[in-house]
C-alpha cells in the first residue's frame, strides 16, 4: 500500500499546488499540513525557522509515512530543503522555486518581475536563478510584505481590499525604453488565490506565471508507482491546532477533512 502525498506550506497557499496535484494523481491520498502556528515565515530568523521545520517533520513523517513530500512554499524551500533532505534521506522531497526560467523563455519585452515575500526575493538562491536563466532579461525583484496575508484573509473571509492588492503589486510594473513588463512570476503559492484581483488592479495586462502545475508534475514524475490507495480521508492539519469554521469550510472545498 502506498503512503499519502504530503503537501506542506506555512499556511493555505500550498492548496494551489494540492489542487493541481489531485488532478494529476486522482488515485492518491493527500495530507495537507499548514504550519499556521508559525505563519508568516518571513517574520522568522532563518536558522530558527529551519530548526523548527526539520523538527516538525520528524513527527509528520513518523505519523503519516508519505510516499513523497511537496514543500509548497518558496520561503521554506529556499531555507530548509537541503536540511530536510539531509535529516531524512529516505524521504523524497520536492521543493518550490520561482519560475524564472520559463518567464525568461516566454517574455517578449525582456522585462520580467518576480513577486514574492521579502525573504524569497532577497535570498541568493533567487539571484542565482536569475544569473543562470535570465541574463538577457531585466528582472525586477518585488518583495511584498502583505500579499500572502491578504490571500489568507480572502480565502477564509471571501473579501480583500483591492486597493491593498493594487499597492502590493504596483512595483512589478516597469516601463523602459518604450517596453513594458509583460510577465510577473508569482513566487509565493498564496498569490494565485488573488490572481483575479491582481489582473483587475494591474495597470496593464501581463502573464502571471503560477508554478503550481509544474510543481505537481515534478512530484508525479518522482512518485513511486501506487499499489492501491491508502484507506482514510484526505486530511488537512493545522499546526496551531485551531480550526475555526472558516478554515474547516475552506479545506472542505478542497476535499479535505480537518484533522
Amino acid at each position: 500500500m502506498s503512503g499519502p502525498v504530503l503537501v506542506f506550506d506555512s499556511g493555505i497557499g500550498g492548496l494551489t499546488v494540492l489542487r493541481e496535484a489531485r488532478v494529476l494523481m486522482p488515485g492518491r491520498r493527500f495530507v495537507y499540513v499548514a504550519d499556521d502556528a508559525a505563519f508568516p515565515y518571513g517574520d522568522w530568523e532563518e536558522k530558527a525557522l529551519a530548526a523548527r521545520i526539520v523538527a516538525l517533520f520528524g513527527d509528520l513523517l513518523t505519523r503519516h509515512r508519505p510516499s513523497i513530500v511537496v514543500v509548497a512554499c518558496n520561503t521554506a524551500s529556499t531555507i530548509v530543503l537541503a536540511d530536510l533532505r539531509a535529516a531524512y534521506p529516505d524521504t523524497q522531497f520536492v521543493g518550490t522555486v520561482p519560475a524564472i526560467k520559463p518567464a525568461a523563455e516566454r517574455t517578449r519585452s525582456g522585462l520580467v518581475s518576480v513577486l514574492g515575500t521579502p525573504g524569497t526575493v532577497a535570498r541568493q538562491y533567487t539571484r542565482d536563478l536569475i544569473a543562470s536563466w535570465a541574463q538577457k532579461c531585466h528582472v525586477r525583484l518585488v518583495g511584498s510584505p502583505r500579499l500572502a496575508a491578504l490571500a489568507e484573509t480572502y480565502m477564509r473571509d471571501g473579501f480583500v481590499d483591492e486597493e491593498e492588492v493594487r499597492t502590493e503589486i504596483a512595483p512589478c510594473f516597469v516601463e523602459k525604453d518604450g517596453r513594458r513588463t509583460d510577465i510577473v512570476v508569482m513566487a509565493c503559492t498564496h498569490y494565485p488565490f488573488l490572481v483575479n484581483r491582481m489582473r483587475k488592479t494591474a495597470p496593464w495586462p501581463v502573464d502571471w506565471i503560477d508554478p503550481a502545475e509544474a510543481i505537481a508534475r515534478r512530484a508525479l514524475s518522482l512518485l513511486p508507482s501506487a499499489h492501491g490507495r491508502e484507506d482514510g480521508p484526505d486530511l488537512a492539519i493545522f499546526t496551531s491546532g485551531r480550526t475555526d469554521e472558516a478554515s474547516r469550510r475552506l479545506v472542505r472545498g478542497f476535499g479535505l477533512t480537518a484533522a
